[in-house]
């Protein structure tokens, strides 16, 4: 009976069971797509991560599948995760790559910036520029998450459909009681998601430039099979590009995001907004470890 080593770590956070969950399963070749299907569901997280070092390509591969048998992209938590194992465990999953370290998330090639902060590995994930899609009118998406149109308005700005390398819906909300009070109407969401074509609905509100968080979030995508995420990098790096599009955020300042604080795992997503793109970064801790049978 083959084995297979599996993790899971808390992503977006130096602490054990805060942050989101991930199961990282370690193996050696490709997997057939009903295994990755099967083993993402029976872990039961929002994603699961497979990865393995290919010394024919010097690079380590990284794919990802939701329980719904979706199958995930971009530099989000499932990367981050990935990673930051792979620094825990001292892989050495760099060779050859010199000062610029990068990563396979499928075909993609993502960047990334390795440092240290407490103890931790820091783990930087270079996304591309922000794009603002298109608008969606905030009377449909309000009646999807239990809020009215009035609730969503911040500052006048528009609820954009923004993409750095995933499409997600940016949500503002004018205050944190509103945030907390929204809900997921998951058949409403999904209809908007297929109508307009964006993956997620990211919903903040803002804080003050100075405080500890530039923006508090929450984040839901029932259409992969996400009621609510604790972390979403993928809808972070978005946001950061969207509030400096608007010129609330400057580029080259270092922003953070707090999101899962209505699901009890706060996630610290690190932010920071560049000429060639967007940089999301953390830390995260293992949890538990073990085999999985096939």
């Amino acid at each position: 009976m083959k084995t297979l080593d599996y993790y899971v770590v808390d992503v977006f956070t130096d602490t054990r069971y805060k942050g989101n969950q991930l199961s990282v399963v370690y193996a050696d070749e490709e997997l057939e797509l009903n295994q990755y299907h099967d083993i993402s569901r029976e872990f039961g997280y929002s994603e699961t991560s497979f990865v393995h070092y290919s010394s024919a390509e010097n690079v380590f591969k990284v794919r990802s599948f939701t329980q719904a048998k979706h199958e995930v992209v971009g530099a989000g938590h499932n990367l981050l995760g990935a990673v930051c194992l792979a620094l825990l465990k001292g892989w050495d999953i760099f060779k050859g790559h010199g000062s610029e370290p990068y990563v396979l998330i499928k075909d993609d090639k993502i960047p990334l910036q390795i440092t240290d902060q407490a103890g931790l590995p820091y783990v930087g994930m270079k996304q591309s520029p922000a794009e603002v899609v298109k608008t969606v009118d905030a009377e449909i998406i309000a009646e999807a998450i239990g809020l009215t149109a009035a609730d969503l308005n911040l500052n006048g700005w528009n609820i954009n459909i923004v993409k750095t390398e995933v499409a997600h819906l940016m949500v503002p909300i004018k205050n944190k009681t509103l945030l907390e009070k929204a809900v997921s109407h998951k058949n409403l969401l999904k209809a908007a998601s297929a109508e307009f074509g964006f993956e997620g609905c990211y919903l903040f509100t803002t804080n003050d430039i100075d405080a500890e968080y530039i923006a508090e979030a929450r984040f839901f995508n029932p259409s992969i099979g996400i009621d609510e995420d604790p972390a979403t990098g993928t809808a972070a790096g978005p946001l950061a590009g969207y509030l400096e599009q608007l010129g609330y955020i400057c580029k080259d300042h270092d922003c953070r995001i707090l999101q899962g604080e209505y699901v009890n795992q706060p996630s610290v997503i690190h932010v920071n907004v560049t000429d060639g793109g967007v940089w999301v970064s953390g830390s995260s801790v293992i949890v538990m470890e073990g085999k999985l049978y096939l």
